[in-house]
Formats: C-alpha cells, structure tokens, sequence
C-alpha cells in the first residue's frame, strides 16, 4: 500500500478570518474555528487572532505526528490564482512561488493589523493599475485597487475564476477582498502561513504536491455541507461548519473514499483546487 492510499488519521479543518482586529472574547461567529475529529474524538476551538491560530494549528500537529498520526489539514481559503498569474507576479508557474512572495511583503501583526489592501494595491500596479483586485474600505486611499468590481480580466490576460469554481459556483473569486464573501483578503492573509507549514519536512500541500507525507495541507470549502450545517442544533454556524466537514473528510478517508477526491485535473498544480468539489453526494453520505 502506497502512502497516497493510507488513510488519515486525523482532520482538522480551519474557518478562517481576515479581520484587522482581534474577534470578540466571547466566542462568535465570522471568526477562526478550528475543528479536529481523530483518535480521540471531535472537539473545536476559537481563536481571536491569526497569530493564535497558527500556534494552535502548529501545536496540533506537533501532537497528533508525536502519536505516530497521519493528519489532514484543511483551510477554507483559496491558496492558488487562475492560470497564469503566478508567472507574472513572480516569474514562476507556480503557487508556492506565491506563497513565498506574499509572505515576505505582508505585514500581519499579533493584533491581526495587516496591509492586505496596500498590498493588493500594489500588486495591481504591476498589472497596470487595472486590477485584478477589488475592493476595499471606503477609508483608503489606495489609487489602484477600486472600492467595486470594474476589471476586465480578458483584458488583463487572466481569469476571474479558477477552474475549480465551475464544480462550486458558489465560492467567491479569489480577487474579491472587501464585504461578505471576501476569500481573497482571506488568501492573502492565510497563504503565509500555509508557507510557513509547508516548509516543514513532514509536510506537503494537495494538490500542488504529493498527498504522501505524514501531514497534508489542502483547501477546502465547509459550505458543500451547507444543507447538514443547517440542520445541526449548533449555535455558531462557523464552528458547526468545522466539526461536520472534519467529519465527514475522516470518514471518507478511512472508508476508502478519499483517493478520488484528490484525483484532480492538472490545472489544479497551478490554481489549487478544493478537495471534495465534485464529490458531495459522498461528503453528505458519510455524515448521514
């Protein structure tokens, strides 16, 4: 049996949040959940900042591989563009070329203050002040990203959606950074620290590598469950978002269900790609 086929015996499943402050003391929703189902049960946790969150993401790791346990991790943010916009940001057609060089330049302090927008601004400066970013508060002046969605991205030579968007029609693009269903001020945010995880030696990132290390990192999307999530007694909709998709991915894994949800078109070693796209019906089935 090859490591791709093992199954997993761990999930965690991260609901994350760009925000620029620190979310309530008080547990509440639009917030970071992280659910974990494994060896010992499901259980949830509320973080308030980034910074807490990616220490606990880290922590849980740590103790799941010290036990010997093979572990999924999935994040509910994009962390690759449409074809192409890699090898005009950074010069290789790549994501983790992204990663990296988003990493480098955002500012994202302890007290969740980041430069998302300045950021976004100035990459699209790059692509001639014309996208492919939009959005921002009404506060920044920032010439180069608009407030509302007025790019032409045939125009711009790239895509407003990725591939993986046309099985989930539903998900936002990935250029969006401002009001409900911003996933890219999300994706800004998340993919240093999907760089930072991903230079760890136990650890790959699906689909842009091998799903055959002891830890795999992968995007997902807990609103394919959205009618289950409707139907748990939960009271924060993020936290029973967690728990059910942590769920049902160790459920799927350890029935054998999981290899071809990871078997996906090429295009997604570029864009990324949302494991269990396509693939709800056997989502929703292991949870009933």
């Amino acid at each position: 049996m090859s490591a791709t086929d093992l199954p997993f015996d761990a999930v965690i499943v991260v609901d994350w949040s760009s925000a620029s402050s620190p979310s309530p003391v008080r547990p509440s929703g639009n917030a970071i959940w992280i659910g974990e189902a494994g060896p010992g049960g499901e259980e949830s946790r509320y973080c308030r900042t980034r910074t807490e969150a990616e220490a606990e993401i880290g922590r849980r790791i740590d103790r799941l591989r010290s036990a010997g346990r093979r572990v999924l991790v999935g994040f509910d943010f994009p962390q690759g563009y449409p074809a192409g916009f890699a090898t005009r940001l950074t010069g290789v057609p790549s994501a983790q070329s992204i990663w990296a060089w988003i990493a480098k330049r955002l500012t994202d302090g302890p007290d969740n203050k980041n430069t998302r927008f300045q950021l976004a601004d100035g990459i699209n400066a790059r692509f001639g002040g014309r996208g492919p970013f939009w959005g921002r508060p009404g506060q920044y002046d920032l010439p180069h990203l608009p407030a509302r969605k007025h790019v032409d991205y045939p125009a711009l030579g790239l895509a407003e959606r990725r591939t993986v968007e046309t099985l989930v029609p539903r998900a936002q693009p990935v250029w969006k950074l401002y009001t409900t269903g911003s996933v890219g001020a999300q994706a800004l945010t998340g993919m240093p620290v999907i760089h930072r995880l991903s230079q760890r030696p136990d650890t790959s990132v699906w689909p842009f590598e091998g799903p055959d290390r002891p830890v795999v990192l992968a995007e997902v999307y807990p609103s394919l469950l959205a009618a289950e999530v409707r139907a748990d007694p939960g009271p924060i909709t993020d936290e029973t978002q967690v728990r059910l998709l942590s769920r049902a991915l160790l459920r799927a894994s350890k029935r054998g269900q999981l290899a071809q949800m990871l078997d996906v078109p090429g295009i997604a070693r570029e864009e990324g790609w949302i494991l269990g796209a396509g693939h709800v019906a056997s989502l929703r089935e292991v949870l009933s």
